[in-house]
């Protein structure tokens, strides 16, 4: 065994043990060592629940952070049905389709508070059947982040919890969380060429049990994996800003 595969054979050992001792559920790789690197197992960890959030009315709308889930929790959808919980029921079914997600795999669920939607979400991370389970919500305390870790690892789903205030008001506070990772994501230009292209995120991986955090512009992918990474020089305006700091 290599050095590189002894060393994620440790790190995957660490993770399973921060996560309470559950065996390890596999990961969805993107195929590309720049992001696949970075988490233990050589991919998004499955059977745990991931965090995602947005910025300033990301926070409200949370556009660009669902739409990066849905993309995640696309391949997903082809071991079972994906359940989304939210608290206002504008979920735009076509939009998921245009991402490529099968809505015949889609279960729509509308919680009436926070507590009813986080019940929810654990009840469906539970329960067979289920691959993937979506829930938004403004918070996800430690005693409920570990209820919604049980939950994944009774049957091995995987949960995205988005961060999100449908109503307006002041942005939720990122405290301490029992997330598997953390991610804040935003909507970034599309490629140059005739028409729009493949949409694009600037994502930051915050938080990673037992791996590294980093900043990429991620891009939907219509092959084998769910994203593909961007080289950040492909983008014009960066290329234009850069000479501009060394001169300065």
């Amino acid at each position: 065994m290599s050095h590189a595969a002894r060393l994620a054979a440790v790190r995957a050992k660490v993770a399973a043990l921060e996560a309470g001792g559950a065996p390890a559920q596999g990961a969805l790789p993107f195929g590309d060592a720049r992001l696949d690197g970075m988490f233990p197992a050589g991919g998004l960890p499955l059977g745990c629940w991931h965090e995602v959030a947005g910025e300033g009315l990301e926070i409200e709308t949370a556009a660009a952070p669902g739409a990066f889930v849905a993309a995640l929790a696309r391949p997903l959808a082809a071991r079972g049905v994906v359940v989304w919980v939210m608290l206002r029921g504008d979920l735009y079914a076509p939009g998921l389709a245009g991402l490529g997600f099968p809505a015949d795999r889609l279960i729509q669920v509308q919680a009436r508070d926070e507590d009813q939607a986080l019940a929810a979400l654990e009840d469906a991370l539970g329960s067979a059947g289920v691959a993937a389970a979506i829930g938004e919500v403004g918070s996800v305390d430690l005693t409920a982040g570990r209820r919604l870790q049980l939950a994944c690892e009774r049957r091995g789903a995987t949960g995205f919890v988005i961060r999100r205030r449908p109503f307006g008001g002041p942005p939720p506070k990122r405290a301490a969380s029992a997330a598997t990772t953390r991610w804040t994501v935003g909507a970034a230009p599309s490629g140059e060429g005739e028409g729009l292209g493949p949409p694009r995120w600037r994502v930051d991986l915050t938080r990673c049990r037992g791996g590294r955090p980093g900043q990429w512009t991620l891009e939907m992918s219509d092959g084998a994996y769910p994203l593909r990474v961007v080289a950040a020089l492909g983008d014009r305006q960066l290329e234009a800003a850069q000479p501009w700091r060394r001169a300065g």
